[in-house]
């Protein structure tokens, strides 16, 4: 079998995976998710390890339990309906086959560095990053904890998607140092921005897109420079964006 067909086929399992979640009792049904992203993490290792550097098992695997786990948690808070599952589960098949097949695309570059699809792996990869942390956001804030405890935990979550994300610019052998302290900074000014959003009166799924939208703004922008792309006009495209989506969001809050 082929590895892309041993990638469908592992996303048509977990599609059901994350379906069967759905069913089991409330009191299992964290720790059933949990087991579900260790299977995910081993099955795209197992799949993936011809190519899979050493790197790999930080920065290419992590962001596919995140998606699996971040989607799984999310279901919870959407309507029961019949055609509401439908829709969630093929977006997550589709969604699940697109974050295998960028990974795969990743492992492959990272050891020969010009492969064709490397620039739309890049550019889906990036989205499927502000899917996923939108999924973990929402999940996060729909518990209702208190702002200190958002903003540490939107830093920790943020910590390995930006990692990832800013190293599939570069596709370094080894983590650098800047490649870290890249991540860190980002992820702190997100968990702060996750700290003072939660102030304000908005609701969760705006709180939510809020951040998506700040971590687009930020984390565009160092990509670009981390791919020498940084230019003038570029960064004040990013700033105008992040100007609007302040007003906006100011708004909804206060507007009224």
């Amino acid at each position: 079998m082929t590895k892309r067909r041993r990638l469908v086929l592992e996303s048509f399992i977990l599609t059901l995976g994350f379906f069967a979640t759905q069913f089991v009792d409330i009191n299992f049904r964290y720790w059933v998710i949990i087991l579900l992203g260790i299977l995910t993490y081993f099955f795209t290792a197992l799949i993936l390890r011809q190519d899979l550097q050493k790197i790999g098992w930080l920065v290419v695997l992590p962001p596919v339990v995140y998606y699996v786990v971040g989607a799984s948690l999310f279901y919870f808070l959407l309507p029961q309906k019949i055609i509401t599952r439908v829709l969630i589960l093929g977006f997550f098949w589709v969604g699940m086959y697109a974050v295998l097949l960028t990974g795969n695309i990743y492992s492959i570059a990272s050891s020969f560095q010009t492969i064709q699809l490397l620039r739309a792996a890049q550019a889906v990869g990036f989205l499927i990053t502000l899917i996923t942390a939108f999924l973990c956001y929402n999940t996060l804030f729909s518990f209702r904890t208190s702002v200190w405890i958002n903003g540490l935990a939107v830093f920790i979550i943020s910590i390995p998607l930006i990692l990832s994300s800013i190293w599939s610019i570069v596709l370094e052998e080894k983590l650098s140092g800047r490649l870290i302290i890249y991540s860190l900074i980002l992820s702190l000014l997100v968990g702060q921005m996750g700290f003072i959003i939660g102030f304000w009166p908005l609701t969760i799924t705006t709180i939510s897109l809020f951040l998506v939208s700040f971590l687009y703004i930020v984390l565009g922008i160092v990509q670009s420079f981390f791919s020498g792309k940084l230019f003038k006009n570029t960064l004040k495209e990013f700033l105008q964006i992040g100007i609007i989506i302040f007003i906006i969001t100011f708004f909804l809050a206060y507007g009224k």
